[in-house]
């Protein structure tokens, strides 16, 4: 089986955070989630340092500061009717569908966590489901459709024996 998750490190602290399984495991356990073979699609994630994330935030969304994750899905799959699921897209294992891109930064993600008091594991954990959800279509600018990726995210977490991050 091919991966679902083509990791490239920049930072090597992602290295032996184990970056690579992590997210494999979550982004695995969300398309599973949702019905979908994870060995039917292919994503792109970049683990790399808050200077890094600010260059790539100013480029694509116009603001040149930090953040903790970004994601780039290959084509819009988004709900037209507020709260309702996105169109999820169909794959085969024989001929994966990308579903795009995610980069997590180092720095912030460390301190996230720690300001809140979870673990870096858990944390990261959170993210990389939230950006592969970004990816299938779920996006929380408007009331219902947070309602309804929030509580996505936390019944995958759940599965994974994770609180609730919002909690």
């Amino acid at each position: 089986m091919d991966r679902l998750v083509d990791t490239m490190l920049e930072d090597e602290r992602w290295e032996s955070f184990g970056l690579a399984p992590l997210a494999e495991r979550a982004a695995a356990a969300t398309l599973a989630h949702l019905d979908l073979d994870p060995e039917a699609f292919e994503i792109s994630l970049l683990g790399c340092d808050d200077a890094r994330i600010s260059l790539l935030n100013a480029d694509f969304r116009g603001k040149p500061a930090p953040t903790n994750v970004l994601s780039w899905p290959s084509e819009e799959r988004g709900a037209g009717v507020e709260g309702a699921e996105p169109d999820l897209p169909e794959g085969e294992a024989e001929m994966p569908v990308e579903l795009g891109d995610i980069a997590i930064a180092w720095e912030t993600c460390a301190r996230e966590a720690e300001e809140a008091g979870k673990s870096m594991r858990d944390h990261v954990t959170h993210l990389v489901v939230h950006a592969v959800l970004h990816l299938l279509g779920y996006d929380h600018q408007r009331d219902g459709d947070a309602l309804l990726m929030e509580g996505t995210e936390i019944e995958i977490l759940a599965g994974l024996g994770l609180a609730n991050p919002y909690d």
